[in-house]
């Protein structure tokens, strides 16, 4: 889903849910693919746990200036795993500090960036606003459907959703289960722009675009 640049480094293989390269003409963009294509890349504890370690990776590398999290045309990530929590009580959660290690990603110095196509609901929504800068592709759909299930967002959707696109968009969303659109997303103040996003191994402009960046200078 994200474009190519003239070159690339992989570091893929030591991950089993993810896929991690450098790209760029300077090799200066670190991205961080999700790769559970089946599950719709859905954030189960194993993608969480290598994500931490790939952010960690490039938050000390010093040649990389930003970092990219994507996933494919389909889903950048349909939400959290249901299958590893449905047969969890809320106190287990609770003692176990369930979803803790999530807020990885706004921790990180260096800018993140969400390359989002297709679905990011739930806690995939989540981890689009955890970025510094969301870049939509034109399928994009963001949601937080959790009340569907008799829930509400676990991983700072409440907050953070309410200060991208307002509170009454925000409660809308949350209580409803309702998705909105990339062009909505913009419109409303949560992505940047809507643009065309293509596959990651594949050539295009949009690494021009972000290397142009000067926080990439």
């Amino acid at each position: 889903m994200v474009v190519e640049g003239r070159g690339s480094q992989s570091r893929g293989s030591q991950f089993q849910y993810i896929m991690v390269q450098k790209k760029g003409t300077k090799q200066n963009i670190g991205v961080i693919q999700l790769n559970r294509p089946k599950a719709l890349n859905a954030l189960c504890d194993g993608l969480m746990n290598e994500m931490k370690v790939a952010l960690d990776l490039f938050e000390n590398d010093p040649q990389v200036g930003a970092i990219v999290i994507t996933g494919n045309e389909k889903a950048f990530a349909a939400g959290a795993d249901i299958k590893e929590m449905q047969n969890s009580t809320f106190q287990e959660c609770y003692r176990s500090n369930f979803l803790a290690g999530w807020n990885s990603v706004s921790t990180v110095r260096k800018p993140v960036i969400a390359a989002v196509n297709g679905y990011a609901l739930g806690g995939g929504c989540e981890l689009a606003m955890m970025c510094d800068i969301i870049y939509a592709g034109e399928k994009a759909q963001f949601g937080q459907p959790e009340i569907l299930l008799g829930t509400i967002p676990g991983a700072g959707g409440t907050q953070r959703l309410t200060r991208a696109v307002g509170k009454s968009l925000a409660m809308e969303m949350v209580l409803t289960g309702d998705r909105i659109s990339a062009q909505e997303a913009k419109e409303a103040g949560m992505g940047t722009s809507v643009c065309l996003l293509i596959g990651p191994f594949s050539g295009g402009p949009i690494w021009e675009e972000m290397e142009a960046e000067s926080f990439l200078q």
